[in-house]
């Protein structure tokens, strides 16, 4: 589900701008960008995160500055010992393959995540760090709500294709009441067929032959099992909590059903509604690939 917050904030020297963003996804992604030297953040933040969203790929983005001249930055010199170690193994793997890659320069390493650190005279990171995680708290509320929002238009689209979706199947049961007599006589001339020229064949194996042919040609088992996915569906969409996952499953039932249902047709009407549901079908899917 797509939502997006913003908000920026201020303590002492330190200033800060966050932004939290998300699109839908089939789990539940975090990823967190937030300043290494403060003490814990990266980890606070994610967790906040997982407690408020259920599904999504979801992306915090966090800066903090300090307006005055204390702030220095340091090499961390563990993390551009491993960034020097993984580009040397990269250019031997390139020159082994006969690839020429051009000099790493000293900029490139830099900007490399963790190599540089932002380090000022305060040792105790806390305050700060505290003041953060509450202003994300109210910018959470800002994207749950914006998120509920879209939730609420987006249960108006499904129940409306849900509709049709049940007023289509009314229609392949209709279709399929009226073939009735059309699927009888087929099956009369097949019989027809048989004992003409069943001279030598198994009586049982024959009888067998045509319960298989009638079976193929019921349509009765797909029309209520999607009848009761229909209901299943609505269901959900009424539900308050996350229940995307559980609808990607009912949209694959849906599709299942609906395959079979065309495969069975036998008739130019029918597959003609078949071929209308599972196009509908396909439009839920993307609609609930954006529901938490």
């Amino acid at each position: 589900m797509t939502a997006f917050a913003a908000s920026a904030g201020e303590s002492g020297a330190y200033r800060w701008s966050c932004e939290l963003r998300s699109v839908n996804g089939k789990g539940l992604d975090i990823r967190v960008r937030a300043p290494d030297w403060v003490d814990g953040l990266e980890v606070a933040l994610r967790t906040q995160v997982a407690a408020t969203v259920a599904r999504g790929n979801v992306t915090l983005n966090v800066r903090v500055t300090r307006e005055d001249a204390a702030v220095t930055v340091q090499v961390n010199n563990a993390q551009l010992s491993a960034m020097l170690a993984a580009l040397t193994e990269i250019e031997a793997q390139a020159m082994d393959l006969g690839l020429s890659l051009a000099p790493s320069k000293a900029t490139d390493i830099a900007v490399m995540r963790g190599v540089l650190e932002q380090s000022s005279g305060d040792q105790d990171t806390g305050p700060l760090k505290a003041a953060l995680e509450a202003d994300i708290a109210a910018m959470l509320e800002d994207f749950v709500q914006m998120r509920a929002n879209e939730g609420a238009v987006l249960a108006k689209v499904l129940h409306a294709q849900l509709d049709e979706v049940a007023k289509l199947t009314a229609q392949a049961a209709q279709v399929a009441e009226a073939r009735k007599d059309e699927v009888a006589q087929g099956l009369r001339r097949t019989l027809a067929r048989i004992v003409e020229n069943a001279e030598g064949l198994d009586e049982a194996r024959i009888t067998q032959e045509l319960a298989l042919l009638a079976v193929k040609a019921d349509i009765t088992e797909e029309i209520d099992r999607l009848g009761a996915h229909v209901a299943a569906a609505r269901d959900l969409v009424n539900v308050a909590g996350p229940v995307g996952r559980k609808l990607d499953f009912l949209m694959q039932e849906f599709n299942r059903e609906t395959n079979t249902l065309c495969a069975k047709a036998q008739n130019t009407e029918l597959t003609r509604v078949g071929l209308a549901l599972k196009a509908l079908i396909d439009q839920m899917r993307e609609q609930v690939q954006n529901v938490e």
